[in-house]
């Protein structure tokens, strides 16, 4: 079957035609706009405070912002981060001002894309809504935290608005099919495939939509024909941004659980949003390292091995590489002992800097040092039972043979073998000082 697009006579995009009217409307924020939540309790009020919105696209950042507005009696004005300058902004700022003395109305001045703004125009915002001139309403995809100057974030309620489930994308749809005066012509799969292609976003669902819904009518599409009809979304994805160090997080920390399932998925999220496989095989390394350790010193083998076939193999087959190497860490015994150690050792260097080294392990590689006791008493390993001579490395300072214990390896896989093996050395250790 050949399916063809026709035109739609409506100019104005689905998503603004059908943008909610009322805060009744508005679908998946629930827990923004409750009586008893932040954003309830400034309406009810009719008082608004200075807040940023911060969630994924086609969440209802922009329609709420409107809303409130309206609901609370304030004056809109609605900007761009993308387009405006410090200009525009004491422009609007003056405007703010001739209204309130001429009426006694406040402005809301909603910025889309807030995170776009540079510092400098940061800072020309600031005194105005510290001074309660005009009250900003900021929209953000971005984490406030990383992309606002702290003054201004401190002047503000962040609110996070949730990503839409399909329980939300299906009433989306509804209203779409109520529009058009007809249902979608999709079978029941190819309808769940619309709603896993808008993957959260309302705007871009209405855009799907939109094309579906100019189709014959007397079409029925299946899952199919619907991939072959719609562009598939590209995941929500920023190598450069907060999305890319939570997606790594997660990797890790589904590796140090033990959850290979995990590690695969968060892996493969990372690969579908185009990160550099590079970026992975960096993390997967420092889980060998970091979380499995010397409990299976395989791991960062597997690990480094696979990156190497993947350098020389490539994609597509060099995937087959990275999921061996997740699997194996994911599924090695875990030891953090050679971390921790290490992490002990740096404190440990940082308090006793200038502690001067044992004599006896010192080179004396010329007469005087020789004279000065460098090298003296020095017992060459090798020459002893087991190749083990028994003597102190440590600073006499921090104790000599009596130094603090930093490596302390478990029960858990080869790091049992190397607690049987300390455990033998310090027996030794303790019959040639005498101890024992």
């Amino acid at each position: 079957m050949t399916l063809t697009l026709f035109e739609d006579p409506v100019q104005r995009p689905l998503a603004e035609l059908l943008r909610p009217k009322t805060l009744a409307e508005v679908v998946g924020q629930d827990h923004l706009l409750a009586p008893s939540s932040p954003l309830g309790r400034m309406i009810q009020r009719r008082h608004l405070q200075s807040f940023i919105l911060w969630g994924p696209p086609g969440v209802g950042k922009t329609t709420i912002a409107r809303l409130i507005a309206s609901a609370a009696g304030y004056s809109f004005v609605q900007l761009s981060a993308v387009s405006t300058g410090v200009v525009d902004l004491r422009k609007t700022i003056a405007e703010a001002d001739n209204l309130r003395q001429a009426n006694g109305t406040t402005t809301a001045v909603f910025i889309d894309e807030l995170h776009r703004f540079s510092r400098p125009v940061q800072d020309a915002l600031l005194p105005a809504v510290e001074e309660g001139r005009i009250i900003l309403i900021g929209a953000t995809t971005e984490n406030p935290s990383f992309s606002l100057v702290s003054a201004l974030l401190s002047r503000c309620k962040v609110l996070t608005l949730r990503r839409l489930d399909g329980a939300a994308l299906d009433l989306v749809i509804q209203r779409a099919e109520e529009h058009f005066g007809r249902a979608l012509p999709l079978t029941p799969d190819a309808r769940d495939a619309v709603i896993a292609m808008a993957d959260g976003d309302a705007r871009y669902l209405l855009g799907l939509c939109d094309e579906l819904l100019s189709l014959p009518p007397d079409e029925t599409i299946d899952a199919k024909q619907l991939a072959d009809l719609l562009q598939q979304r590209a995941p929500l994805y920023d190598r450069g941004k907060e999305e890319h160090f939570n997606l790594l997080s997660c990797f890790h920390k589904s590796l140090r659980g033990s959850d290979p399932d995990a590690a695969l998925y968060w892996a493969a999220r990372m690969m579908a949003g185009g990160e550099d496989p590079a970026v992975i095989f960096r993390r997967l390394c420092c889980a060998a390292s970091e979380d499995v350790g010397l409990a299976d010193p395989q791991a960062m083998i597997q690990a480094t091995t696979a990156w190497q076939a993947f350098e020389r193999v490539g994609l597509p087959e060099g995937r087959l590489f990275l999921a061996q190497a997740i699997v194996y860490v994911a599924t090695a015994p875990k030891s953090n002992a050679c971390y921790m150690a290490f992490a002990k050792a740096q404190e440990l260097a940082r308090q006793t800097g200038s502690a001067a080294p044992p004599m006896h392990i010192l080179n004396a590689p010329t007469k005087l040092m020789k004279e000065l006791g460098y090298h003296a008493g020095y017992r060459y390993d090798h020459d002893f039972p087991d190749a083990y001579s028994g003597q102190t490395y440590f600073p006499d300072e921090l104790g000599g043979a009596d130094h603090p214990e930093l490596y302390r390896p478990n029960e858990r896989g080869f790091e049992r073998e190397i607690k049987r093996r300390l455990d033998f050395w310090s027996k030794r250790r303790a019959q040639a000082n005498g101890e024992g």
